[in-house]
């Protein structure tokens, strides 16, 4: 994690993508901050999807996720609380995070 800008790189091999950079996500802190990053891709007419209160990652949080011309998965996210396992309660086929490489965000599918 740097802190300034607090930029999370996550790198990883899952069954549904190859090694290297899975995702890369900036964390707020506040609900204010996280509408203010909604917004600037909103200005920016960039697809996106966004979640609220998953869980993912050891984290339940409220999320955004849009794709870099390069298939890249951003996600600007806020943490609301933590949970005991890696997805929650959900299975790992079904619990949100990074949408596959190269996939167009989508507001209806939560893992595209």
């Amino acid at each position: 994690m740097v802190e300034d800008p607090r930029l999370n790189f996550a790198i990883s091999q899952r069954s549904r993508a190859s090694t290297g950079i899975d995702h890369l996500g900036f964390q707020v802190e506040t609900d204010e901050e996280l509408a203010g990053m909604r917004a600037a891709v909103d200005r920016a007419d960039i697809a996106v999807r966004e979640e609220r209160g998953v869980s993912c990652c050891y984290a339940k949080s409220d999320k955004h996720w849009v794709s870099d011309p390069q298939g890249v998965a951003w996600e600007t996210y806020r943490t609301l609380d933590t949970v005991p396992t890696f997805h929650g309660a959900a299975p790992p086929e079904t619990a949100c995070c990074a949408p596959k490489a190269g996939a167009k965000p989508s507001a209806t599918s939560c893992c595209s």
